[in-house]
């Protein structure tokens, strides 16, 4: 633990927070006793710190470029990225070890490491985590990438696919902590199915996925 909490750069005052946000289901499904609630917690954090970060970064741009820069910081795939960094996954608390390169919980555990330090440490601890962790992926695109959507849109009109057509096909979880299914359909292309935690982000999981296919 000593050697994670080096890697995090916070020294926890209450080192339970921690162990918690370490620790799957799978090992304690007391609804206290594994990083569920943190999580919960740390994916409001995280998404308040990044705005404030590119609202400050980026005084020049519209709410639109803000908007596709902010996705693709907070999406599954980044947090999951950065966890890895951080070796999360070396100290999860877990029942299969197979859990461990599971992108879904990596993402999980990240942002629940995130809930843990702003319970320690506040709100500028947890900024601070954020800003050390993130500002890099920040300063490589000077200028706002392309969501999925948008760049699915102009492929599928240059190859004559005509426009995507996205449609909820289904949904998990509790009201708190939701998973949506989207599914995206082309004409003569077999339908993508993407999740998310808000339709927004499942539809850009869709479009990511069927663009893999037509590209």
């Amino acid at each position: 633990m000593e050697e994670l909490k080096k890697i995090l750069k916070h020294e926890f005052k209450d080192e339970s927070l921690l162990k918690k946000a370490l620790t799957h289901s799978s090992v304690n499904s007391h609804v206290d006793g594994n990083y569920e609630r943190l999580e919960f917690l740390g994916d409001r954090v995280l998404g308040v710190s990044i705005a404030s970060l590119l609202y400050r970064l980026f005084p020049g741009e519209p709410e639109g470029s803000l908007s596709q820069r902010f996705t693709g910081l907070v999406c599954k795939e980044t947090v999951a990225m950065v966890g890895r960094t951080l070796r999360l996954n070396e100290f999860m608390d877990v029942a299969n070890r197979e859990i461990r390169d599971n992108e879904n919980v990596l993402c999980d555990v990240c942002e629940a490491v995130i809930g843990a330090i702003y319970i320690d440490g506040g709100v500028e601890d947890a900024i601070k985590f954020v800003n050390n962790h993130w500002r890099e992926l920040i300063d490589k695109n000077v200028a706002p990438p392309k969501d999925a959507k948008t760049q699915l849109q102009e492929v599928a009109h240059v190859k004559g696919y005509g426009a995507p057509v996205y449609k909820m096909v289904g949904r998990t979880g509790s009201e708190h902590e939701p998973t949506f299914f989207i599914s995206v359909s082309l004409k003569g292309v077999e339908d993508a199915v993407g999740e998310g935690r808000n339709k927004k982000l499942a539809e850009f999981d869709a479009a990511a996925k069927m663009l893999q296919r037509i590209e």
